[in-house]
């Protein structure tokens, strides 16, 4: 037998750091706390709520989340329900033993299973610790009696005598269930939680969890593999037991790996404090070069304050000089006593000399030396940032590399990176990014910890372009950084909208997918009926859509992708007051010579663009950007056709009446003109033979995937 004092590590809950009370079964296969289940829940609501203060963080006095769950907030989903005191709304939980997000579903707590098997262990591991405790009797009168045995129906202990008196032979109560004395009791049959009447019968392959006939006939695992309980019941013991006598016979190979992994400690032990002596050592080098050249530069500042002490004295001196009875102006009154022409002569004329030149200097007076020392001033911003990025540098830590074609910039950036040699050497990455401005010469870079590798980022400005690099970490070793990215955001916020499934909208031609996000035009047997009225030389008509929301100010941005195999397609924005026509357009069907983007040389295209097209748009097909014929276009056919971009935007900014064509993978202007937005704007798309128009998914953050491996 296992003895019970030596799995006490496994009956800890990893929320509360406690023994488990209620303990529920996540989909993960951890176990939690009932009641450390609802406060992290609770908890993360708060957090959210309140934009994931500190002060929020500290909501539970028994629970303290990680800042890797922190981090994480921000993708919680909500439920629909309403919340009150008793039942958080979240649906996904922070699992805080395996620290991934798990779904509870729909149901939430109310849909996991109590773990009483682990219930029970820890029960007997609890008597183990209490034996010298007795369980008192629950209904003797006082003073209670020792209980001798517990009833697993009635969920009570009794003493010999009430038990007697309670169960008396020859009635139903005396068929109930007895056990040792004991305080926890659990349900005779486990019941179903989503079914709380029937009783859980089978088990989910897929899943791996207990269900019961109603949700193998019409609920959640009515596709599911499922087995009988027995069969699973049996299946798992010998599976169980199989491993449990595989580890006991190889309790000498644990042993020794156990007496290997002890020398291992003392080992890194050693090795530890060697690597702590070579730091110390290498930090005093630099302490050295640092004192070295502190010295000199305080050495250099007193030598040039000296010799300016020096000069300036000097001159202090020539100036008191020149006071009366002083100096140079005493000893030229004392010459002026002299009466001998021949001697006054010979002394006046070197002495006039020195006067002069007193009267130059005060007449144009300036220091002998200056007083600042800004030649003197240490930069040493380079230095700060290299020290920074002191580190234990490996070259084991594979380089990560921005994979730009993933990266994407649209309502929030999606940056993503991956290592060369494909394998996740590093235990965390930090990915670092800036703003590039022509102005600000210091760049301040932003730096946030990442588990993964992506990252969404949501507080960057439209119409910037910015830089990013990053770099792994294993403990305190990282490796250098990435190259730098530049990216750029989109020249406006993005708008959202879905294909209106109801204005104008032609299915016979058209087919939208569920979310109404894909667009696509079926040139099937219609097509071909109609084409028996057409004359011969003319386009068949073009099935058009719009988008279900429309803008009435402002600076927008929507993005969208066009396939390759798309023979005709056109997309721009058109009025509310012109959607009518659009849809019952008397050009429809139209010749090659009166088309807009047909390349051939007419005097009529341009009042043709004018006054019969209701909207503004643009051509794309056959993988191709064709720039509409306007005066200002180039007159040449073949400089107004561009490579299609795997990726198109569109940019409408009603109150400057412009709207911008780009290539939505580099944020590039291909096509700007001008357009009435006197009306509400909506976007528009028309579509021609075989052809697909698929909506950008806006940029949220992704939850991470997990496995079950029981």
């Amino acid at each position: 037998k296992v003895a019970i004092k030596g799995i006490e590590r496994e009956l800890i809950c990893p929320a509360c750091k406690e023994l488990f009370t209620h303990p529920l079964i996540l989909p993960c296969q951890h176990n939690v706390c009932h009641k450390c289940v609802k406060e992290i829940l609770f908890a993360f609501e708060d957090s959210f709520a309140d934009g994931g203060s500190e002060s929020s963080n500290q909501s539970s006095p028994r629970i303290r989340i990680s800042a890797s769950s922190m981090d994480r907030i921000d993708r919680i989903n909500r439920s629909g329900r309403k919340r009150n005191s008793l039942t958080p709304r979240s649906t996904l939980f922070p699992c805080p033993g395996c620290q991934r997000d798990i779904d509870l579903g729909e149901r939430g707590i109310n849909g996991l299973f109590r773990n009483f098997t682990l219930e029970t262990i820890v029960e007997r591991y609890r008597q183990a610790a209490r034996a010298a405790i007795a369980i008192m009797c629950d209904f003797c009168k006082p003073p209670p009696q020792e209980s001798t045995k517990s009833c697993m129906d009635c969920s009570a202990s009794y003493c010999n005598e009430c038990f007697k008196i309670h169960h008396p032979w020859g009635t139903v109560k005396a068929q109930h269930e007895y056990v040792g004395p004991t305080t926890n009791f659990r349900p005779k049959v486990l019941m179903c939680p989503e079914h709380e009447m029937e009783r859980v019968n089978m088990y989910c392959e897929i899943c791996r969890r207990p269900v019961c006939h109603l949700c193998k006939l019409g609920g959640g695992h009515a596709n599911h593999r499922v087995t009988t309980m027995s069969t699973a019941y049996k299946t798992l013991k010998e599976k169980l037991s199989k491993d449990i006598e595989y580890l006991i016979s190889k309790e000498s190979q644990v042993k020794a790996h156990i007496t290997q992994l002890d020398l291992l400690l003392k080992e890194t032990e050693c090795n530890s404090e060697i690597a702590k002596q070579e730091a110390s050592q290498s930090f005093e080098k630099l302490y050295h070069v640092l004192e070295e050249k502190k010295s000199a530069a305080l050495r250099a500042i007193e030598t040039s304050k000296n010799v300016r002490l020096e000069k300036l004295q000097t001159q202090v001196e020539e100036y008191q000089g020149l006071l009366e009875n002083n100096g140079l102006v005493g000893y030229a009154q004392e010459v002026l006593k002299e009466t001998d022409p021949s001697c006054f002569v010979q002394t006046a004329k070197q002495l006039h000399v020195r006067i002069q030149k007193a009267t130059e200097s005060l007449k144009s007076f300036r220091p002998a030396a200056e007083t600042t020392f800004e030649d003197f001033v240490v930069d040493t911003a380079k230095q700060e940032d290299i020290l920074g990025d002191l580190s234990f540098h490996s070259n084991g830590l594979e380089i990560p590399e921005i994979n730009e074609e993933q990266s994407r910039m649209y309502n929030k950036a999606l940056i993503c990176w991956e290592c060369p040699g494909k394998t996740d050497s590093a235990d965390i990455y930090v990915l670092e990014y800036h703003k590039l401005n022509r102005e600000d010469e210091s760049v301040t870079w932003q730096k946030t910890e990442v588990c993964g590798k992506s990252k969404v980022l949501s507080d960057l400005d439209d119409d910037s372009s910015y830089a990013f690099r990053v770099r792994g970490y294993k403990g305190s070793i990282c490796s250098p950084w990435s190259r730098e990215v530049i990216l750029r955001t989109p020249p406006a916020p993005v708008f959202s909208f879905l294909f209106d499934d109801k204005c104008g909208y032609n299915n016979e031609h058209l087919q939208l997918n569920p979310r109404r996000t894909s667009v696509e035009s079926r040139a099937g047997f219609p097509l071909l009926l109609g084409s028996e009225r057409l004359q011969v030389g003319c386009y068949t008509t073009l099935d058009y859509i719009i988008g279900d929301t429309g803008i009435a100010k402002g600076k927008h941005f929507w993005a969208f992708q066009v396939e390759a195999y798309s023979y005709l397609v056109k997309v721009g924005v058109v009025p509310s007051n012109k959607i009518q026509k659009l849809f019952h357009n008397t050009h429809d069907v139209t010749s090659p010579r009166y088309e807009q983007d047909s390349g051939h040389d007419s005097g009529s295209e341009d009042a043709f663009f004018d006054s019969s097209q209701p909207c503004t748009l643009v051509t794309l097909g056959m993988k191709k950007f064709f720039i509409p014929a306007t005066p200002a276009a180039p007159k040449d056919p073949a400089s107004r056709i561009l490579p299609l971009p795997s990726c198109l935007g569109i940019c409408l900014d009603c109150d400057r009446g412009r709207v911008g064509f780009y290539d939505a993978g580099r944020m590039k202007c291909l096509y700007e003109c001008e357009v009435d937005c006197s009306g509400i704007m909506y976007p528009a798309f028309a579509l021609m033979g075989g052809a697909a128009v698929h909506l950008e998914e806006a940029v949220t953050a992704k939850y991470r995937e997990y496995h079950d491996d029981i």
